[in-house]
């Protein structure tokens, strides 16, 4: 049984490499109570704020009633009115910046979508940038009308459920999985390591196949694409149920063999094979 069979649907990538990677996608519910929790938060920083505002308007009031007055005074009038625009500003950044600014810098999670543990990714399966953060919420006052109705109904109406703002910047919203980490820890460098690494295992360091030994002439034939090939693989093994794991691992194995100008040792696994090459193409960079 697949892996992610609690889900009613799943995006499913396949790399020029031919090796596919696979992302649950988030339905309404995981959604909607991440959008719940982002609210209140925003909620809650609108209050303050105003609070702010307000001590500071009421004791620039009390400062000028116990000064003696002076040809220069502000008219309460003018600072009623810049203390109103100030919150509109404030408000206006607080509703647009937090989901973009966020998503775009945050590795596409607000604190809410953290909570429930799902994220935006572009289709592609990368990260998204701050500019497609930009442009996704830029649609979401139309998609939160009349209380996300108008998104809600987008959403029914195709099998990966996107917002009409997912449409527009091209992404989608996927689960993340406690479960499904890279092989190789936190040391990946790939889009998929960086959205499935968890805080937790950040102390972890990655063992290499002791029996695997490779040239260092024959590493210096790989490049970075070489390398993202098998973090691709690796961050998302365990997506694969064994018999497909094993033709894939062989498949990358064997190019990366041929590439090299090396025999694959005969010795461990093909996936054994990838993390010492990975291991050992991280370790010559450091170096």
């Amino acid at each position: 049984m697949n892996q992610y069979g609690s889900f009613t649907d799943q995006l499913n990538i396949e790399t020029p490499e031919q090796v596919e990677l696979r992302f649950p996608v988030a339905g309404i519910g995981s959604r909607f109570l991440a959008v719940l929790v982002d609210s209140i938060i925003q909620v809650v920083g609108m209050i303050v704020l105003f609070l702010l505002f307000a001590l500071v308007v009421s004791l620039g009031a009390r400062m000028e009633q116990n000064s003696p007055p002076a040809p220069s005074t502000i008219n309460p009038e003018t600072a009623e009115k810049w203390f109103v625009a100030a919150v509109i500003l404030v408000s206006f950044l607080l509703y647009w910046g937090y989901f973009s600014l966020f998503e775009g810098l945050w590795h596409g999670q607000t604190p809410g979508k953290k909570l429930l543990k799902i994220r935006v990714i572009k289709d592609s399966g990368r990260q998204i940038t701050l500019f497609e953060a930009l442009a996704r919420n830029l649609l979401r006052v139309v998609d939160s009308q009349p209380a996300y109705l108008i998104g809600v109904v987008a959403m029914l109406c195709n099998k990966q459920q996107k917002r009409l703002g997912d449409f527009v910047a091209g992404t989608i919203v996927v689960h993340d999985r406690a479960e499904e980490q890279p092989l190789l820890g936190n040391n990946s460098r790939t889009f998929t390591a960086a959205i499935y690494a968890q805080p937790h295992i950040s102390d972890l360091t990655p063992q290499r196949p002791a029996q695997v030994q490779i040239a260092a002439d024959a590493l210096a034939r790989l490049g970075t694409q070489d390398l993202n090939v098998i973090d691709a693989f690796l961050a998302r093994a365990l997506d694969l149920d064994m018999e497909t794991r094993r033709e894939m691992a062989q498949k990358i194995a064997t190019r990366i063999a041929a590439k090299m100008q090396e025999p694959q040792p005969e010795e461990v696994s093909a996936e054994r094979f990838l993390e010492a090459v990975a291991f050992d193409m991280r370790a010559g960079a450091r170096r």
